[in-house]
């Protein structure tokens, strides 16, 4: 028999594995998108080839250096933020918390 405790936690757990999922797959969809974008610009620029419509006519090395480093700190916030910020970390912050919250507490 499961205790509500037990049943919580999983429910938890479960909502936190679905966030990852959730959000690895956008993180995946961005590389795609990332991928093909660096692939029309190496195309455009060095090749030389004639890709002048619209979405791609504006594709300069300035937006290639932005979407660069936006995809860079999407890598980072979906693979290491969980190891940086992970489950000890966050053991050890409410931990903190509470103890600066006893020491606070005056008695009378």
């Amino acid at each position: 028999m499961e205790t509500n405790s037990n049943i919580d936690r999983e429910k938890f757990d479960f909502k936190i594995a679905s966030k990852k999922v959730i959000k690895l797959k956008s993180f995946y969809v961005h590389t795609f998108i990332y991928i093909t974008g660096l692939i029309i610009f190496i195309l455009k620029d060095y090749f030389g080839f004639p890709l002048n419509f619209f979405p791609f006519q504006y594709l300069n090395y300035i937006i290639m250096l932005i979407w660069t480093c936006v995809f860079i700190i999407s890598a980072v916030d979906t693979f290491a933020y969980y190891k940086i910020f992970g489950e000890e970390w966050e053991q050890n912050k409410v931990k903190n918390i509470l103890d600066k919250r006893k020491e606070k507490q005056k008695w009378e």
